[in-house]
């Protein structure tokens, strides 16, 4: 692609993210702002190609983001909360939920889903579970707000689980029309990076899990860091309900750490990760689905 042509597709990401050429050291549209993203990229594990779409701008809003302070909820235990499927609430076996609707709750605007308001009960097949790339919840909302997408859920780096969508509705999450409109999704909060690892420590969380070795698509990662354990049992909290709720069974793809066929096809039934659906995805490696899905099973002996 020619250097008018990059300058033009980083101008129109500006405007669709909110990112501007200040943010990279620049002061203008042009070839140095195009360099300075290349080493952005190269300095992050990117492709570096000098464009700053979704993927680069979800980095560098994290970067941003590490200055500002992190506040966890006053969430009173012992109270019975719930997820809500078309206006109707389902218990979940977890303390910590926030819905939006409630005092620090976020809501997915308007446009940026696919409202199934008034229609009959939507029947999601599958449920799809991704990292975020953030350091915590409230910037991941912050981050889909700008890109104009959406997701029904985020699980904070404490276990607080947030509901931004009722069900009913499509989050604009996976990719593709027909992934996004049989889904249901969730991110976890994770920065991924290691280089993360202090932010997580000055703000009380401690380090997290680091996942070495993963393998996703046939390669092996770098390191990486994983989820707390707190989250993991959020995790299992959240598919239990979503199961129960939306009548979508407790089983896994039958591939791992790859692109499943079903998944793939938009025809699974189940709870699987980003990665199941593309090949461009690598989230969530490492993530032990075996043991998620057996506490699940576990919750749901309680019901």
């Amino acid at each position: 692609m020619s250097l008018e042509k990059q300058i033009a597709y980083n101008q129109r990401k500006s405007e669709k993210y909110g990112w501007t050429p200040e943010w990279f050291g620049c002061t203008s549209f042009d070839a140095e702002l195009i360099s300075a993203i290349k080493d952005f990229q190269a300095k992050n594990g990117l492709n570096a190609d000098g464009y700053c779409g979704s993927s680069t701008f979800r980095r560098l809003w994290t970067e941003r983001e590490q200055e500002i302070e992190y506040h966890q909820l006053d969430i009173q235990d012992g109270v019975e909360k719930y997820i809500i499927y078309n206006n109707v609430k389902t218990r979940i076996f977890w303390d910590k939920v926030v819905l939006w609707n409630q005092e620090r709750g976020q809501e997915a605007s308007q446009g940026k889903y696919s409202s199934y308001a008034g229609e009959p009960p939507r029947k999601p097949r599958f449920f799809v579970t991704h990292w975020d790339v953030c350091l915590s919840s409230s910037s991941c909302y912050r981050v889909l707000e700008q890109r104009g997408i959406s997701i029904h859920f985020g699980i904070d780096n404490d276990g607080t689980i947030f509901q931004w969508l009722d069900c009913q509705h499509a989050a604009w999450h996976a990719g593709g029309k027909a992934w996004n409109h049989n889904s249901l999704g969730v991110e976890v909060s994770n920065a991924y990076d290691l280089k993360w690892q202090a932010w997580y420590r000055k703000h009380g969380f401690g380090d997290r899990p680091v996942i070495e070795g993963a393998k996703c698509h046939g390669r092996t990662l770098s390191a990486f860091t994983g989820f707390y354990d707190v989250q993991l049992e959020a995790l299992a909290a959240l598919w239990e309900a979503v199961s129960w709720a939306c009548d979508i069974p407790l089983q896994l793809p039958e591939t791992d750490n790859a692109v499943d066929p079903k998944c793939e096809e938009g025809f699974f039934k189940g709870f699987c990760n980003h990665y199941h659906l593309t090949k461009r995805k690598i989230d969530c490696a490492g993530l032990d689905n075996e043991a998620v899905l057996s506490r699940a099973r576990e919750l749901r002996r309680g019901r």
